[in-house]
C-alpha cells in the first residue's frame, strides 16, 4: 500500500500538487481494508478524490502513465492495477447487457488469452472477431484470481495489420450435455458488431436488420463438475445435422425461430460429449466437439467407474 500511495503522490508531484503520502495511505487503508474495495477500485477512487479536491482534469492525470506504459505479453499479466499496452486478436466477443459496458470479450496474442471489458465511458471504437489490435493504456483488474484487462477513458484502441497467431491451452472436457441455454439455436447478429441482437436490436447500434447465426450455450456435467460450453454455428451444424440454411427454412414454416432450439434439445440434450477449446472464465469454447458413447463404449465404462468412485 506505501508503494500504491508513493506512485499517486509522485504523480501528483509532477502535476505541481504535493500531498502527503500518509494521507494517500489512509485513504487507501479504509477503502481496501475497511470497505474492502479491490485494490484498483480503491486507487481510482483516491485519485479521483485529490483530483477533484485540486480542481484537475482526470486526462492530466492520467496522459502521463499513456506514454509509460509498457508493452506486454499476455502470458505476463500478472499485477493487479498495473497499466500496460498488449496487442493481440479478438478471439471472442460475448454477450452484454449491462448498459455501463460497451463490449466484453477475449483477446489474445502468442503466449495466451485475456478477458477484458471495455467501458461505455471510455468513447473507445469497437472491435471486431478475428481483427488484431493494440490496446493502449489498459488497467490490470484481479477478480476472483483471474486477471483481466479495463479499458477505460485513458485507453486508447487502434486497429493493426499484424496477422497474430493466438496461442491457447487446449482443454477437454467429457461429460453429459444437461442444459441448452436460452440465446441458443437460431439467432440473429448485428452485421456491424456482431453483437447478438436482443428483440430485433443492437445495444450500440439500436434496430438493425440481423445476419442469421447459429450458437449453442450448453452446460455440461461430467458427475464431478459442471461446465458451460459455447459452441459456434460450424461446431453447431456438424454436431446437430442442422445446416443454418436448415434452421432459416424451419423457422420459416413454423413462424417461430424457437422451434430450432427446441429440436436441438431434443437431439443433444442427456448425450455425452467430448469438448476442447481453451477455457475462458467459465467458458469453454468449443474448437471440437464429437460424441462418446455411441461410437466409443469404453469411454462411457471409464465414466461410469469414475461416478461409482466419486
Amino acid at each position: 500500500m506505501k508503494e500504491l500511495a508513493q506512485e499517486i503522490s509522485a504523480r501528483f508531484s509532477e502535476l505541481g500538487v504535493e500531498i502527503p503520502i500518509g494521507e494517500i495511505e489512509e485513504r487507501l487503508d479504509k477503502m481496501i481494508n475497511k470497505f474492502k474495495v479491490p485494490k484498483d477500485e480503491a486507487r481510482r477512487s483516491v485519485v479521483n478524490y485529490f483530483l477533484k479536491s485540486h480542481n484537475i482534469k482526470r486526462n492530466e492525470y492520467y496522459v502521463g502513465g499513456q506514454s509509460e506504459s509498457p508493452m506486454i505479453n499476455i502470458s505476463d499479466i500478472t499485477e493487479d492495477g498495473k497499466w500496460v499496452n498488449v496487442r493481440g486478436k479478438i478471439v471472442q466477443l460475448w454477450d452484454n447487457t449491462h448498459e455501463s459496458i460497451s463490449q466484453v470479450g477475449l483477446i489474445g496474442d502468442e503466449t495466451g488469452t485475456i478477458k477484458f471489458t471495455m467501458w461505455e465511458s471510455a468513447g473507445a471504437p469497437l472491435v471486431e472477431e478475428s481483427g488484431s489490435y493494440l490496446f493502449k493504456n489498459v488497467v490490470v483488474n484481479e477478480w476472483n484470481g483471474k486477471f483481466q484487462l479495463n479499458v477505460n477513458k485513458s485507453s486508447t484502441i487502434e486497429s493493426i495489420e499484424d496477422d497474430i497467431e493466438v496461442g491457447t491451452a487446449t482443454v477437454e472436457f467429457t461429460g453429459a450435455m444437461v442444459d441448452i441455454q436460452s440465446g441458443s439455436g437460431l439467432i440473429k447478429r448485428c452485421p456491424e458488431c456482431n453483437r447478438a441482437l436482443t428483440k430485433g436490436a443492437c445495444m450500440e447500434h439500436g434496430k438493425v436488420d440481423g445476419v442469421y447465426d447459429l450458437r449453442i450455450k450448453a452446460v455440461m456435467d461430467d458427475g464431478i463438475s459442471v461446465q458451460d460450453a459455447i459452441l459456434k454455428r460450424d461446431q453447431v451444424e456438424e454436431i446437430t445435422g442442422i445446416t443454418l440454411e436448415n434452421a432459416v427454412a424451419m423457422a420459416a414454416d413454423a413462424l417461430d425461430q424457437g422451434v430450432v432450439l427446441e429440436k436441438m434439445k431434443s437431439s443433444l440434450v442427456g448425450k455425452y460429449y467430448r469438448l476442447s477449446g481453451p477455457r475462458v472464465d467459465r467458458y469453454l469454447i468449443v474448437e471440437s466437439i464429437s460424441p462418446v458413447f455411441a461410437y466409443d463404449p469404453a469411454e462411457l465404462d471409464r465414466l461410469i467407474v469414475e461416478a461409482e468412485v466419486v
